[in-house]
């Protein structure tokens, strides 16, 4: 590897474990998803089981398939969110620095980007393939 590529690596992640307080921010955002799932997913249960004459137990598979999709989807955007954010943070740094890491850097956002995306996919598969 050329050693400009190790040494932006080496930049973001030293700039990125400089940020503890973030840490306490992401795990109360992630409870209330946690919480907005269950709430979300017992409603939609609800509106299923009062408007159309549906077992309990296909019931319960709806629930289960709701709060999945929610978990799946609000737990990767704040990891997508919180991973952009330390790295964008970082990179911006890093760039700051040396401009020639602009690539190296740019790679790592968007790479914390695809967290959310395979969050959304995974959703989608959990809503509308599953049984």
């Amino acid at each position: 590897m050329d050693k400009r590529i190790i040494e932006g690596i080496n930049l973001i992640i030293r700039e990125s474990l400089k940020r503890p307080k973030y840490r306490y921010i992401m795990i109360v955002v992630a409870l209330i998803s946690i919480m907005a799932a269950f709430i979300t997913g017992i409603a939609i249960t609800h509106a299923a089981t009062t408007s159309s004459s549906i077992t309990q137990a296909s019931a319960y598979a709806e629930l289960g398939k709701a709060i999945g999709a929610g978990l799946a989807i609000g737990l990767a955007g704040i990891g997508g969110g919180y991973s952009v954010g330390v790295a964008g943070a970082a990179a911006i740094s890093a760039i700051a620095e040396n401009r020639e890491l602009f690539g190296t850097s740019f790679i790592f956002v968007v790479l914390g980007e695809g967290i959310a995306i395979y969050g959304l996919l995974v959703a989608i598969i959990i809503l509308f393939v599953l049984p």
